[in-house]
């Protein structure tokens, strides 16, 4: 048996505000991910639109209200309730509301490997690529023809971090999280 407190737990804090407890180390577990995020009104969790297909994920709203983007639309997650996202189902998550938002993540199994963004490969046209961290930089890998992208800085303010979202027509985009622009086929 393992237990531990949350605020126990050493935290991140990304860019946005959104802080992360990664309690899947201090409990030792062995076959899922558990992390608690608090994530302040319009921040979201990490990662943009993005699908692991190798693992699924539930979300659970402590706090809050979460709105979850998929390639189907929004969908609202109210306190006391629990999203899941099938293997190779497209999400991201964010706090819409003007209230905190407090949720735990689970996953299994445990590690996932294989992350997907759903961004047209250049040269064979497959409909979604794969994130790889080589050395700490991270490319985008086709599945299908192993053609490498190296991810592009926002070309209106330069931020480094560009994020997969769908636009406000519905279209997948890379979205600045630092000035809000949204670019079509910017990888």
């Amino acid at each position: 048996m393992r237990r531990t407190a949350v605020d126990d737990v050493e935290s991140t804090t990304f860019d946005d505000g959104t802080e992360r407890h990664r309690l899947s180390d201090s409990l030792e577990t062995a076959a899922i991910a558990l992390n608690r995020y608090r994530v302040p009104p319009g921040s979201g969790l990490p990662g943009g639109l993005h699908a692991h297909a190798d693992q699924e994920e539930a979300f659970v709203v402590t706090e809050g209200e979460a709105t979850f983007e998929t390639l189907d639309g929004e969908v609202v997650v109210e306190q006391s309730e629990v999203i899941r996202f099938a293997p190779g189902e497209f999400q991201s998550g964010r706090n819409g509301s003007d209230d905190e938002l407090v949720v735990l993540a689970v996953g299994a199994p445990r590690e996932s490997r294989d992350v997907r963004v759903p961004l047209r490969c250049r040269e064979c046209g497959h409909d979604e690529l794969r994130l790889r961290a080589a050395d700490g930089d991270p490319e985008l890998i086709c599945p299908a023809c192993d053609a490498a992208y190296s991810p592009q800085p926002c070309p209106a303010c330069g931020h480094a971090e560009m994020r997969v979202a769908l636009s406000k027509a519905g279209k997948i985009v890379a979205a600045c999280p630092d000035c809000g622009g949204e670019f079509e086929d910017h990888i």
